[in-house]
């Protein structure tokens, strides 16, 4: 089972790019958390409802492994996220969640 944090970002029409390519799996992001054991990936969703609103879900090994990175990683986060300050006209923590097991069945 992982753990997951999911953020919402609304991003203006003249950020999407630079937002993409800061958020996405590749992005600057990504690469701090990829430095911490228990890392496991970035993904980054787009809204076909709502222009410019995206979704970011952070997936890690476990809670221990997040806050692990939280603590050793602690000045080079908020380095990045004053670096990155402005991209988003807004942006929300929607929760924190535990990957479900697979159960063999049938979801839908």
């Amino acid at each position: 089972m992982s753990y997951a944090i999911v953020w919402e970002f609304l991003v203006p029409g003249d950020q999407t790019a630079s937002f993409e390519a800061a958020y996405g799996p590749d992005g600057p992001w990504s690469q701090l958390f990829a430095r911490a054991p228990g890392f496991l990936e970035v993904r980054l969703l787009r809204s076909h409802d709502r222009a410019g609103r995206y979704l970011t879900i952070d997936r890690w090994q476990s809670v221990n492994a997040f806050e692990n990175f939280k603590r050793h990683f602690a000045k080079e986060y908020q380095e990045l996220d004053r670096q990155l300050e402005g991209l988003a006209s807004s942006e929300a923590p929607l929760g924190t969640f535990d990957d479900m097991p697979e159960t063999g069945g049938d979801s839908c």
